[in-house]
């Protein structure tokens, strides 16, 4: 690869990490400004907004801190499709809260797993993080070992906490486009790294992808 080309990709990848960093900082900074000013809510909603809080800021730390990838998906398709997956989820946030108290302690229950998931998942899978499909190594090992993509279950499970504390038809739709693109997303990763790692083939054939005997 020329270096014109190495330095293009280095300007994205650090534009991309600089852009998804401060936009879920933003919903941490937003969402703790909410909790500051509603402390007189219930407090399933108070903890629920919390642990989403938390959740963001995980987000913001793991997406500045990984390292470069050693090729990425090629095309404009997988980056639309991970933009739109990384991104478009989060503005549900935007929307009118719920004050029912099921739904908050449902969705407190489902941010709060989709977290202890993620930081699981993540020990494991370490600074190969990233938002665009890219191959920095094939991770066998923790939740890995029995499913090929517990990251995408772990934001999944949060998400749908979200949905349940701005519980509406629209964003019950978004969830629903968010589900497909995440498909989308899982095929493009799938692809790349069966084209970058050979040993890829063999793990993949022994793994269900999201959940066993499912999909």
């Amino acid at each position: 690869m020329s270096t014109v080309a190495l330095s293009i990709n280095w300007s994205y990848e650090r534009t991309m990490q600089l852009f998804g960093g401060m936009w879920f900082m933003l919903l941490a900074l937003l969402l703790a400004i909410k909790i500051g000013v509603s402390l007189t809510d219930p407090w399933p909603s108070l903890l629920s907004s919390f642990c989403l809080a938390i959740f963001y800021t995980l987000l913001t730390v793991l997406i500045m801190t990984r390292p470069p990838a050693k090729a990425q998906a090629p095309g404009l398709l997988p980056r639309v499709a991970a933009f739109v997956g990384s991104y478009m989820p989060w503005t549900i946030t935007f929307f009118g809260k719920t004050d029912q108290a099921l739904p908050n302690l449902l969705s407190t229950a489902c941010v709060l797993i989709g977290m202890i998931m993620m930081l699981v998942t993540i020990r494991h899978l370490g600074r190969a993080f990233s938002l665009v499909p890219q191959a920095r190594s094939v991770v066998q090992t923790g939740p890995y070992r029995w499913i090929k993509h517990p990251l995408y279950l772990s934001e999944e499970i949060a998400i749908v906490g979200v949905v349940l504390l701005h519980l509406t038809p629209v964003t019950v739709i978004l969830l629903i486009l968010h589900i497909g693109v995440q498909v989308c997303r899982i095929l493009y990763e799938e692809d790349l790294l069966r084209r970058n790692f050979p040993e890829y083939s063999s793990y993949e054939a022994s793994r269900w992808r999201l959940m066993p005997y499912v999909w």
